[in-house]
C-alpha cells in the first residue's frame, strides 16, 4: 500500500500545531496513512497528565458569566468571594481530596463555584462527569439556564463544545461531550440515569432536596458514588446542599464525618481570628437596620463595611478529625455573603420576619444559618387537647365550617370513620365520629359505609353538608376496599396507599390504575389508587395541634383562630384523644449508620390520627390546597357564611363622575377567567 502525501487540514478545536507537539518524540513519525497525525494527537493528549492548574485560576482566566444567570455579568473574580478558592482548589486534580462536601447557606456563590469545576474539567481536565440534579426535570432547567450560559459566554468551552442546536447529537440538554470527555446530567428520581456511565468526576447539587430511593432501587447518592469506582484514585466527589431537618439532612452526615472546616476571619479592631456565627449578630430591638457583628475576643462592633478586607484575609480551619482521611467538609453561613449580596442587615430582617412559625423558622435556619432545623417529635399531651375541647352540638357543622371530608380506616372487626368539617386556612372541626361493626368481610358493614356517603349534618346556619370525599385506607383488606370503591363509584371515595418518608414532591399522588379482583374475577385497571405521604399529614396535624389558641381578651377585640387550627368538641373521649397523639416522630440509623425519620407508634391504637391523614388526603384531592379566592366565596355563600376579609368603604356614588376611570383600574375590559368549581359544588 502506497503512502498517501495528502495532509490532513486542522478542524475547530484541533491541536495540530500545539507548541508541545514540537518536542514530542513521535512529532516526526509518520505511519503512512490518511489521518496519523490526529491519531499521534489523540494518543499524545490522552498520555499527556492533567494540566498543573486549579479550579480558581482557571475560573479568574478563562469563565465569563452571563447576563442571563448572573446578577454581576463579566469575568469571573474569585476575589470577589474568596470563600470560594479553597474548596474550588480541592477540585482541582492536584489535590489529594477525594470527597468534597460544602453546606451552606443560600447565595453564597456554591453554584457558580461548581459550574466553574464542571468548565475546569471541558477545558483542561477532561474525563466522564455526572451531575446530579434533585429531579429530572430541575437538571434540564439547569441545562438550559446555566450551563449553556457557560459554555456560551466562556470562548474556551465554546470552542470545545459544539452548539445545541447542531445536528452533532454530542450536545443534548442533558450530555454535552467534548474532547476527552462527556458531562451527564440526570435526577436524583432517575435510577436509570444514575447507573448510566463510569464517572471520574461526580457532582451532587442541593443532596438534601434528593428524593430517599431513585425508582425505588435505593439511596441516589450510592447509586451516584458507585459510578466512580473505576476511578478509585482519581475520582472526586463534590456534594453540595443547604441542610433541611436534622436527623435526615445528608449534607450534614457528610460534613459530620469530614474535618469541619470553618472560615476564620480577622477582627478589624484586635485581629482576633474567629468564624461568624449567628449569636454575635447583635441588632437595636425592632431595628434590623442597626446589625453589627461582635467580635468574640474584644466584644467590640464590626460594621459590615469591614467585612470586605475580613473575607480577603481568611482562612479555613479544620474543627474536626475525618473518619476518611480523603474527605474534607466545608460550612458557610449567609454572615459571609460579599458586600452588595447579602447584607447582615438582611439577615436580622429576614431572621424576624421568620418568627412565629415553624415553618418560616426552619427555611431560615436552613437558607440563612446553613444549619439544620431540629424537630422535636414531640406529641401533644392529650390533656392539653381535653383542656380546650370546645363546646357544640354534636354532629353539627360550625359556623366557619364550609365543606366536609371523612377519614376511614379499616379494621378486622370494625370501620372507624371521622367527619371533619374544613374552612379557611385549613382551619378544621370534628364534626362526627362513626364506629361501623364488622369487617371487610361483613356486607352489612359496607352498606353501612355506603350509607354514610349519603347522610347529611346539619351546618350553624340551617344548611346540609354531604361529605365531599371520603379517604379510605388500603393497607388492610385491599381487594375489598377496591370492589366497594368500584360499586360505589371513585368521585366521592377516593382508596388511599400510605407511602414513608418526607422527601416528595406532593403529599398526594396519583390517581394510578391498579388491578382490583372482584367476585374472583380480575380486572385490569380496576381501581384508581391513591397514593400519600402519611409522614407529611402527620407532622403538619401535629404542627396544627400546637397553634395557640386567642385569649378572651383578644377575642373581644377581634382576634380570630390563626389558620391550621384544630377544633376538638367535649364529646370527643379521652381514647379518641389519645389515639389522635398516639405516634411520635423518631430518627433512625441503620447499620451503615444512615439516619432516617419514621414516626412510630406510643400505644396500641392510633385509629383517630390515621383518619385524620385520610380526611386531610381527601382535602388535598378536592384541590382545596389550590382553590383562588372566587372559590372560597363561593362556599361561604353556599354556607351562607359572611366571608371573613376586609370589605372596602362605601364612597358616595354621587360624587363618582362615571365618565372618568378612578385610579387604579382599568379603562379597558378584561376577560374574566372561569372560576375553578370542585365536583361537589356543582348542580
Amino acid at each position: 500500500m502506497s503512502a498517501n502525501s495528502s495532509t490532513p487540514s486542522p478542524t475547530s478545536g484541533s491541536r495540530l500545531h500545539d507548541e508541545d507537539d514540537d518536542n514530542d518524540l513521535t512529532a516526526d513519525l509518520d505511519l503512512g496513512f490518511d489521518g496519523a497525525e490526529d491519531l499521534l494527537r489523540v494518543w499524545r493528549q490522552g498520555m499527556r497528565p492533567d494540566p498543573n492548574l486549579t479550579v480558581s485560576e482557571w475560573a479568574d482566566q478563562h469563565r465569563w458569566l452571563s447576563s442571563r444567570g448572573a446578577a454581576e455579568p463579566g469575568r469571573y473574580r474569585t476575589a470577589r468571594a474568596p470563600y470560594l478558592r479553597e474548596i474550588m482548589d480541592a477540585l482541582s486534580p492536584g489535590h489529594p481530596a477525594q470527597r468534597i462536601t460544602f453546606m451552606k447557606a443560600a447565595q453564597v456563590g456554591a453554584t457558580e463555584a461548581g459550574n466553574n469545576w464542571i468548565g475546569f474539567v471541558i477545558h483542561h481536565a477532561p474525563g466522564p462527569m455526572l451531575a446530579v440534579l434533585p429531579s429530572l426535570e430541575l437538571a434540564k432547567r439547569t441545562s438550559r439556564g446555566r450551563l449553556d450560559p457557560l459554555i456560551a459566554d466562556s470562548p474556551a468551552l465554546r470552542e470545545r463544545v459544539n452548539p445545541a442546536r447542531s445536528r452533532d447529537a454530542g450536545n443534548s440538554m442533558l450530555s454535552k461531550e467534548f474532547p476527552g470527555g462527556i458531562l451527564v446530567l440526570t435526577g436524583a428520581n432517575s435510577a436509570t440515569g444514575l447507573r448510566s456511565m463510569p464517572a471520574r468526576y461526580v457532582f451532587l447539587d442541593e443532596v438534601d432536596a434528593y428524593p430517599a430511593s431513585a425508582d425505588e432501587e435505593g439511596d441516589p447518592v450510592t447509586l451516584a458514588e458507585a459510578r466512580t469506582t473505576t476511578f478509585s484514585h482519581r475520582r472526586k466527589v463534590f456534594m453540595v446542599s443547604t441542610p433541611t431537618i436534622r436527623g435526615l439532612s445528608r449534607i450534614e452526615r457528610e460534613f459530620e464525618a469530614s474535618d469541619q472546616r470553618r472560615y476564620f476571619v480577622p477582627c478589624p479592631h484586635c485581629g482576633a481570628m474567629q468564624w461568624l456565627q449567628f449569636d454575635r449578630l447583635r441588632w437595636a430591638k425592632g431595628k434590623p437596620e442597626t446589625a453589627a457583628y461582635h467580635c468574640e475576643g474584644c466584644e467590640r462592633p464590626i460594621a459590615e463595611h469591614h467585612k470586605t478586607e475580613m473575607l480577603a484575609r481568611g482562612e479555613w480551619r479544620a474543627t474536626s478529625v475525618s473518619t476518611d482521611p480523603k474527605a474534607i467538609g466545608f460550612h458557610l453561613s449567609a454572615l459571609y455573603s460579599p458586600l452588595g449580596w447579602k447584607s447582615w442587615s438582611d439577615v436580622a430582617r429576614e431572621w424576624l420576619a421568620a418568627q412565629g412559625s415553624d415553618e418560616t423558622l426552619r427555611a431560615a435556619r436552613n437558607t440563612l444559618l446553613g444549619e439544620t432545623w431540629v424537630e422535636s417529635g414531640d406529641a401533644p399531651e392529650w390533656q392539653r387537647l381535653a383542656d380546650r375541647r370546645e363546646a357544640w352540638k354534636p354532629g353539627t357543622v360550625p359556623m366557619a365550617g364550609l365543606f366536609l371530608t371523612a377519614g376511614a380506616d379499616v379494621q378486622r372487626d370494625r370501620i372507624e370513620v371521622d367527619i371533619w368539617a374544613w374552612g379557611r386556612g385549613l382551619e378544621s372541626w370534628l364534626v362526627d365520629h362513626i364506629v361501623i361493626p364488622g369487617g371487610p368481610d361483613a356486607p352489612e358493614a359496607w352498606d353501612k359505609l355506603t350509607a354514610l356517603l349519603g347522610r347529611s349534618w346539619q351546618h350553624a346556619n340551617g344548611a346540609f353538608m354531604t361529605a365531599a370525599r371520603l379517604g379510605i385506607d388500603t393497607g388492610y383488606e385491599a381487594a375489598a376496599v377496591y370492589a366497594w370503591s368500584r360499586k360505589v363509584g371513585f368521585e366521592q371515595v377516593a382508596p388511599l396507599k400510605g407511602l414513608e418518608g418526607f422527601n416528595r414532591a406532593a403529599p398526594v399522588s396519583g390517581p394510578t390504575y391498579v388491578d382490583a379482583t372482584i367476585g374472583g374475577k380480575r380486572l385490569r385497571r380496576g381501581a384508581r389508587l391513591w397514593s400519600v405521604a402519611t409522614a407529611t399529614f402527620k407532622a403538619e396535624t401535629y404542627r396544627f395541634l400546637r397553634i395557640e389558641r386567642p385569649s378572651d381578651e383578644d377575642r373581644a377585640l377581634g382576634v380570630l383562630d390563626a389558620p391550621g387550627t384544630v377544633h376538638i368538641p367535649g364529646w370527643a373521649d379521652t381514647e379518641w384523644l389519645k389515639q389522635l397523639v398516639a405516634e411520635q416522630l423518631v430518627t433512625i440509623r441503620n447499620k451503615r449508620g444512615y439516619a432516617h425519620q419514621e414516626w412510630q407508634k406510643m400505644r396500641e391504637r392510633n385509629e383517630a390520627l390515621d383518619c385524620r391523614v385520610y380526611a386531610r388526603a381527601a382535602v388535598w384531592i378536592l384541590g382545596a390546597d389550590r382553590w383562588d379566592e372566587a372559590t372560597w366565596r363561593r362556599l361561604e355563600a353556599q354556607a351562607g357564611v359572611e366571608t371573613r376579609m376586609p370589605t372596602a368603604t362605601a364612597t358616595d356614588s354621587a360624587t363618582q363622575d362615571p365618565a372618568q376611570p378612578k385610579a387604579g383600574t382599568l379603562t379597558t375590559p378584561r376577560r374574566k377567567r372561569r372560576a375553578y368549581t370542585p365536583n361537589f359544588m356543582r348542580d
